[in-house]
């Protein structure tokens, strides 16, 4: 019986061991996909002029230009406008409804939050052309509203399922003796959730942010419906903007393979790759850095 117990202790074991190098696995096999594609666009494509330029005009009369820097900086112009909306909504849900809620309105609002995170991108960019586009025209007296305001409405809507839900978590972990302690001490329940219990949580309060930033950062359809698409710097909130994951699902279906502008798509999708991977490993060093201070 023992010799039948270890033989399934490794078996478990290796089952474990090959599902997380399979993961590993993928998410190489991704990054040598978009490397050994976007890498070739720079045979074609100088440095400076892909990351320093703001024209893409694959299709240029005299000649093309592929320069990225007005996407990139649409991209993070609409996802930190979601977060400056996001944060605060989702972190203060968050706590009413571990802290403050009776729990029959508890059992009420989390199905509903759930069912947020499940509603398909594209029904929310049809939420923002049919509702939200008009309102901020109207209310803004702009002729569209299809801008970066638009778009970060909506992607703030998109990342606060994934906010409420881990920073909810992360407070109701926080040990019941902090709040006593701090009650005992003549703290009022408002002063205990602001100074004692949302600190003590702020390690997974700040891995929910970077969670719903990567989120938004890589959002393709909803952005491509509601921001307007227009090429350009944007200078501000009521510019029309077109993000990375936008301009890669406009163009790709159509583009000659193997050709520069090919290529360059790649590249793009590569870049969004490395600004995602960027944003988890903060997310990570972060919770880190504020658990060993914590300690």
């Amino acid at each position: 019986m023992q010799d039948i117990r270890k033989i399934k202790d490794k078996a478990i074991r290796g089952l474990l061991m090959l599902a997380g190098l399979s993961v590993i696995l993928f998410l190489g096999g991704i990054f040598s996909m978009l490397f050994y594609y976007g890498v070739q666009a720079f045979k074609e494509v100088s440095f400076s002029g892909f990351f320093l330029s703001t024209n893409w005009n694959p299709s240029g009369y005299d000649q093309s230009a592929y320069g990225i820097l007005s996407m990139v900086v649409s991209t993070l112009f609409v996802s930190l406008g979601a977060m400056v909306i996001a944060i605060p909504i989702g972190v203060g849900t968050a706590a009413y409804i571990s802290e403050i809620a009776k729990p029959a309105v508890r059992e009420t609002l989390k199905p509903i939050i759930e069912i947020l995170a499940s509603i398909p991108s594209v029904v929310i960019g049809f939420f923002g052309i049919v509702f939200l586009g008009p309102l901020i025209a109207k209310t803004f007296g702009l002729t569209a509203g299809l801008n970066a305001l638009n778009g970060s409405f909506l992607l703030a809507f998109m990342a606060l399922p994934t906010i409420i839900s881990v920073s909810e978590d992360a407070i109701r972990s926080v040990p019941e003796e902090y709040k006593a302690a701090s009650i005992a001490l003549g703290a009022t329940k408002w002063y205990t959730l602001v100074k004692v219990v949302i600190p003590a949580a702020s390690s997974g309060i700040i891995a929910s942010i970077m969670l719903g930033f990567g989120r938004a950062i890589g959002e393709t359809m909803t952005v491509l419906m509601a921001t307007g698409n227009a090429l350009r710097m944007p200078g501000n909130i009521f510019d029309s903007v077109r993000t990375m994951t936008a301009n890669i699902a406009i163009e790709l279906g159509e583009v000659p393979y193997n050709t520069t502008h090919y290529y360059s798509l790649f590249a793009v999708g590569l870049i969004l790759f490395i600004l995602t991977m960027l944003v988890n490993f903060m997310a990570d060093r972060i919770t880190q850095h504020v658990g060993r201070h914590k300690l």
